[in-house]
């Protein structure tokens, strides 16, 4: 309760804490008479303290899910620790701790900081991924799916990183360097684990369709990542050789105009069909290859190489002998690692062409006056036998129809994703629970022994990474026993990809504790699907691809009702600090900097005009003497601009760390933590604190409001009261929380301006009530402080205010007047108002009439309900 008109949040939010700890306030159940609200917001690395970057995406979960309680729904907000993985090994490694200690002291630490912003969420579901009662179903899945064919090994070049020391799936490979190391990535042969997620594309691509409520960003980066193609996979015979070169092409009808063949370097055929006179040659650019990357591989602006094996293949649609390159153009994990050249109708193979001088032959005559090389777009087929005169479509149909006959290819379609590779050559993830026996081969290790438990290694040396798993360096893990002969066996050293671990975790919130499945399908499909997922946007290909996949297969095992895991999904914006890169010195209006750390980190170019740095949002600071380069950059440690949430919160308290940040700009934009922000919403909780506690005694004195009998500026207050209410809902239920708090701004502004003309009455205790309720989601502890001057139980066990239909239409409209189109005054006018009235309305304003003085009107131009132009002359 009030005690003082002094708001003191230090006095305030540790009560509250305390008391929604009591009452279990956001305590999930299963209430099948209630509409249900799963809120969840992507869980986190432990890294340590928390600052307020990490806790934007947070406290909007929060407020989504208390304004979900209000409403009445059965709400789940759980929480939980993404703590496998490299980010946790890596900084054991350089601190010379465990993992295990590194990772449990970190969340600790978290926690803390959590509680002191009173984000609430349901402890009793809270899920750990590197304890064994979690990742023993990790490796349950991974059997479900070796079961189902859906999980094989198999010896192939992989990507390694060099600095991590193990291997990374494709889309863990960002621009040719690790996701995480930012080390340029290698290709190694290495036997390997994979998920055939490849035969869950098709299902991928189309339920996109099916997520209204996901940003379309994310869906055309997953739609591009899954990349179908529709075309034709057929053979082209090797001459003076047994094989087959098959190649996919979404052009099959070009076929004619394929004059020479491109191999990969990595395609297994090279070192067979190779001559004895051009083997050194292919030799040396293979191997030089292999140390490039995907992307430098696959630029446009790059100058294509390649080497003639020496072979020949027979063109099955004309019996041409057409040469075979080996070229690095051509990646061996997309189609077959093979394509037919057709110079004529693609624009990579026309450069290749012209650098190496080999044939062009067009198959698709271009328009009249074309004066380009390659021609890509439709037209009708020439120098194509049986194919002359067809336009595109209808050649293709054609010319599959004759390979299907001909028994050389087929329709076929292409995906750009590949297999997910899963095995990870470092100590801290889950042990992959197959055994490798010699005499049974490979044997999945029997439910009942799971789970395979990763032994404890507290010596750094033991976990530091060489290359290979550190598991095989210790016999106690990998010796065992064959399931099937009992003979000596060795169990799989490698461990899973992190990613597995949160391909599923919102899962198992909705049943944390089953010791004997993954979940209760019964309580999963209550809860499921996730109604909003809060997470960055970096997730788009892997966490969030990896987590339908699981979910589909999931579905299909029986285990859960929903198809796809996140119904709605929201993508916020990341958390900005003022970041002091560095002294700098100007000259001649370009800056350079004197030490390049933090400018490389940034891209910051070094000597950058001074317009285009301010331009850019930076600015030069003076301090003692010395000029220095200051600009908003994403908060984090290693630059040291965090705002940490244990000490603001001990200084300024949570809900002001609340309101700044889920005011400070729309959720789905990056917003700046300033100073001037922090202080705005001081002032604007110390307004609501006050406008309680200086009228506590009057408001509690006011009896029952009766709304039909308000007039004037009781009937206005009334009004404006559920226009907010209204205008409150809708925003919290599209996460536009900033506007949200901008409109109970104005409100605040109007409960002012009413107090100090009319006093407290019936009206404004109603409206002050509902202004708490509404102001609970953003500001709970100040919230609950104010509710309960009144009443006894929490204000989020009240129901949540419904706007009143009848105070939503207006009695009066806001006429914006202008003359000659400049803004003079604004009258209220009654709704109904003629044009004749409205006019006489305006010109009575004093402004208006003093710029119509002595003016001759032209014309008047009105825009019922909304505006009058007067246009004047003289």
């Amino acid at each position: 309760m009030v005690t003082t008109d002094k708001y003191n949040p230090h006095e305030i939010e540790p009560k509250w804490q305390r008391y929604w700890e009591e009452i279990g306030l956001l305590r999930a159940r299963e209430n099948k008479g209630k509409k249900k609200a799963y809120v969840l917001v992507m869980f986190p690395y432990p890294s340590g303290d928390l600052h307020m970057g990490h806790l934007k995406n947070y406290t909007m979960g929060d407020a989504l899910a208390r304004f979900r309680t209000q409403q009445g729904y059965s709400v789940l907000h759980p929480f939980g620790w993404d703590a496998f993985g490299l980010p946790a090994e890596n900084a054991a490694l350089k601190f010379g701790v465990s993992p295990a200690e590194w990772t449990f002291g970190n969340i600790q630490q978290s926690k803390e900081s959590l509680a002191l912003m009173g984000i609430q969420y349901d402890w009793s579901r809270e899920v750990t991924t590197c304890l064994p009662e979690y990742y023993k179903w990790n490796q349950w899945i991974f059997l479900k799916m070796y079961e189902r064919g859906l999980v094989y090994r198999k010896k192939s070049l992989v990507n390694w990183d060099p600095v991590e020391q193990s291997v990374l799936a494709n889309e863990q490979v960002i621009d040719g360097r690790g996701w995480r190391s930012g080390a340029l990535v290698e290709k190694r042969e290495l036997e390997q684990w994979y998920l055939k997620i490849t035969d869950y594309a098709e299902r991928l691509l189309n339920d996109l369709d099916k997520l209204p409520r996901w940003p379309e960003k994310v869906k055309a980066m997953q739609r591009a990542w899954i990349g179908k193609s529709v075309g034709a996979e057929f053979d082209f015979p090797v001459k003076g050789h047994d094989l087959k070169i098959r190649v996919f092409s979404t052009r099959p009808d070009t076929i004619f105009g394929a004059t020479f063949m491109v191999l990969a370097p990595e395609h297994e055929l090279v070192g067979r069909i190779t001559t004895p006179e051009q083997r050194a040659q292919v030799d040396a650019y293979v191997a030089a290859a292999r140390m490039k990357s995907e992307v430098e591989r696959q630029r446009e602006d790059r100058e294509k190489t390649g080497v003639f094996t020496g072979a020949y293949a027979i063109n099955p649609a004309n019996g041409k002998e057409i040469p075979i390159w080996v070229a690095d153009y051509v990646l061996a994990g997309y189609g077959t690692g093979a394509i037919m050249a057709v110079p004529g109708q693609d624009e990579r193979d026309w450069e290749f062409a012209e650098r190496f001088g080999l044939e062009i032959v067009r198959t698709v005559e271009p328009p009249p006056g074309w004066q380009g090389k390659a021609y890509t777009g439709d037209g009708p087929a020439i120098n194509s036998g049986f194919l002359n005169g067809l336009y595109v479509e209808e050649a293709k149909k054609k010319i599959i129809a004759w390979m299907e006959e001909k028994g050389i290819g087929q329709a076929k379609v292409n995906y750009r994703l590949r297999d997910w590779l899963i095995s990870r050559q470092r100590y801290w993830g889950t042990p992959i629970p197959m055994i490798h026996c010699d005499r049974c081969g490979i044997v999945p290790v029997p439910y009942e022994d799971l789970p395979v438990v990763l032994p404890t290694l507290k010596d750094v040396e033991d976990i530091r990474p060489k290359g290979k798993s550190p598991l095989a360096a210790h016999p106690e893990f990998y010796e065992c026993t064959c399931p099937r002969c009992k003979g000596p066996a060795r169990r799989d050293t490698d461990t899973m990809d992190t990613f597995f671990d949160s391909s599923w975790y919102f899962l198992r919130y909705t049943d944390a504790h089953n010791t004997e499945q993954p979940f209760s399908p019964e309580k999963a499909n209550f809860w499921m699907p996730v109604d909003q997922y809060i997470g960055g946007i970096e997730h788009a290909i892997l966490h969030l691809l990896y987590a339908r996949f699981f979910t589909k297969f999931l579905h299909d095992l029986g285990m859960v009702e929903a198809g796809e895991p996140f119904e709605g999904l929201f993508t916020q914006g990341m958390v900005m600090g003022w970041t002091n890169v560095g002294e700098v010195e100007l000259r001649e209006g370009r800056i350079y900097f004197k030490d390049d750390a933090r400018r490389s980190k940034l891209e910051i170019p070094q000597g950058i005009f001074l317009e285009e740095a301010q331009k850019s949002g930076a600015e030069l600071r003076q301090e003692g003497g010395k000029t220095y380069f200051w600009k908003p950059a994403v908060m984090s440690k290693s630059l040291g601009n965090g705002v940490m949430v244990g000490p603001f919160v001990k200084e300024q308290g949570a809900d002001i760390a609340r309101i700044t940040i889920l005011f400070a700009a729309p959720p789905e934009n990056e917003m700046v933590w300033t100073e001037e922000g922090v202080q705005g919403a001081w002032r604007y909780l110390n307004r609501v604190y006050r406008l309680v506690a200086e009228n506590r005694v009057e408001l509690k004195a006011q009896g029952a409001l009766e709304a039909t009998a308000l007039e004037g500026p009781h009937k206005a207050l009334y009004q404006k009261l559920h226009q907010t209410i209204q205008k409150v809902t809708e925003d919290l239920e599209s996460l536009r929380f900033n506007t949200a708090i901008a409109a109970l701004m104005e409100l605040l502004n109007a409960l002012s301006d009413y107090r100090k003309q009319e006093g407290v009455t019936p009206v404004f205790r109603e409206a002050v009530l509902r202004y708490i309720q509404m102001l609970a989601p953003f500001a709970p502890h100040l919230a609950e402080e104010l509710w309960h001057e009144f009443y006894q139980g929490s204000v989020f066990s009240y129901p949540w205010p419904v706007a009143d239909p009848a105070a939503l239409v207006a009695d009066t409209f806001e006429l914006v007047v202008q003359v000659n189109g400049k803004l003079r005054g604004k009258a209220q006018v009654a709704v109904g108002a003629s044009e004749e009235e409205v006019k006489a309305i305006a010109r009575q304003i004093p402004n208006v009439a003093q710029h119509l003085l002595g003016k001759e009107v032209v014309r008047e131009i009105y825009v019922p309900g909304k505006l009058l132009n007067i246009v004047v002359k003289g």
